[in-house]
């Protein structure tokens, strides 16, 4: 349930987020800008969502999970509304930088959540299905947008006032759900001290003193990841479109298969980084997307749908370690914020993804169609893309791996220094009083079914 909760509303974030991206000329068009113009609102998300990943984080490691997440979901529903009724260029941006703020919150808490109670076995194939939360967001939207844009006389805006309805039902579920068994441990330590607040202050000053080489590497990391996911796919819909002159019928279907295969690739690499690790099975899976790059962005035809779902195969695959990864990298105390802080500064370094994208693929006109100017966006997104994938392979390579890192609060020697290890230990034993009990309870009633 855990899982699902969280991979429930990443999905969910995710669609919110392209929502955008799938309507750039019907925002054009509505506020009299160019395509470029509106992709500042995707820039202007991906800017201020490490200014949520804090809020949200620290607030998910001190208070929980639970109520954190609740309303950034209520957020979602607001915002989301608000953005289908916006009626000016500068209200449009106004409201989409406020749900960058929102979003960034969720990330690190959905990973926290689906991962910290997880099975160690199991982290791997829970990671890349998680992750595909961001595939599945997408598809939805793809499917969503050429159902509900332009079809009937509101435009645009029944995709977003449709965004707000589900984060409803995501909210009820959360509810039903009580905090992670990682996080009530580390609650009691703290409550075995002086001061609840005072203990928390000390194991971030030990977490940032031990840990703060490592924090910056996966920034850098999540920089050359984000990089990834945007470069591929923001500009994606309005090349098949503008230079290959596709049928709205035609993009939603490659979306849809592209899709397809981001979900496939990363559940499987995922699973793979259990067995070989993450970072072979990172810089495996990017070697791949590379030698994929040129059928991806220069097919004209309907072929470039094979292309299209082998290349989101590669990306999403090398995104699925990533949830787990990075909370193996966490100090566990800080996880929630750590995790989701480092994907969203990664995500602001690469926020001008795709205005540097359209911007420089307008260097590049082609013949227009009728009144449309077209553009040349294919071989931008392929150099560009090329340059992004070299980087993840290297950083990759010389950065460090804790497959199979312990979360339980008594492994965790940041903690130990910050609150004693007397506490840990007067916890762990009476975690284990507790659990032996509950081990004879049910012993007696198995004993009592077989006498009757």
């Amino acid at each position: 349930m855990f899982f699902l909760v969280a991979f429930l509303a990443w999905s969910w974030d995710a669609f919110d987020f392209f929502t955008v991206s799938l309507t750039v000329p019907e925002l054009a068009k509505q506020f009299g800008k160019t395509n470029t113009d509106i992709t500042w609102g995707i820039t202007l998300v991906l800017m201020l969502r490490s200014v949520g990943a804090i809020i949200f984080g620290i607030a998910a490691d001190r208070y929980g999970r639970k109520w954190p997440f609740v309303v950034n979901n209520v957020l979602f529903i607001v915002l989301e509304l608000g953005t289908g009724f916006t009626q000016t260029y500068n209200e449009f941006l106004a409201v989409r930088a406020l749900f960058g703020i929102a979003m960034g919150g969720l990330y690190g808490n959905a990973a926290a959540t689906a991962l910290e109670d997880c099975p160690e076995a199991a982290r791997g194939i829970i990671s890349g299905m998680l992750q595909q939360g961001y595939a599945f967001g997408y598809l939805l939207a793809t499917v969503f947008a050429r159902g509900l844009v332009n079809t009937t006389p509101h435009g645009w805006r029944p995709l977003f006032w449709f965004g707000a309805c589900p984060p409803v039902l995501i909210i009820a579920f959360r509810l039903c759900l009580p905090e992670t068994k990682s996080y009530r441990e580390r609650v009691r330590v703290r409550s075995a001290g002086s001061n609840v607040g005072k203990t928390f202050i000390a194991e971030g000053k030990v977490a940032l003193r031990r840990h703060w080489l490592i924090l910056v590497y996966m920034v850098l990391l999540m920089a050359g990841f984000n990089f990834m996911s945007h470069g591929s796919q923001d500009l994606y819909p309005t090349m098949l479109t503008n230079q290959y002159n596709f049928s709205p019928n035609a993009v939603t279907v490659t979306q849809v298969v592209a899709n397809l295969g981001a979900m496939l690739g990363g559940t499987m690499i995922g699973y793979c980084s259990q067995i070989v690790g993450r970072r072979f099975s990172i810089i495996f899976i990017c070697v791949i997307g590379g030698a994929l790059l040129y059928p991806y962005t220069f097919t004209s035809s309907h072929a470039v749908i094979a292309a299209a779902f082998f290349e989101q195969f590669c990306v999403q695959g090398a995104w699925g370690v990533i949830p787990v990864h990075l909370m193996e990298m966490s100090p566990g105390s800080f996880r929630t914020f750590v995790v989701g802080t480092s994907y969203q500064l990664g995500n602001l370094v690469s926020s001008a993804s795709s205005t540097i994208e359209s911007t420089i693929g307008e260097r590049f006109p082609l013949p227009p169609k009728g009144k449309v100017k077209r553009y040349e966006y294919g071989i931008v997104i392929c150099i560009f893309m090329g340059c992004v994938y070299a980087y993840v392979i290297l950083l990759t390579f010389i950065g460090p791996e804790y497959r199979n890192r312990h979360f339980d609060v008594e492994y965790d020697r940041d903690m130990e220094e910050a609150a004693g290890r007397d506490a840990i230990e007067r916890i762990a034993h009476e975690t284990d009083g507790s659990q032996r009990a509950g081990s004879e309870v049910d012993e007696k009633g198995v004993r009592r079914r077989e006498m009757a």
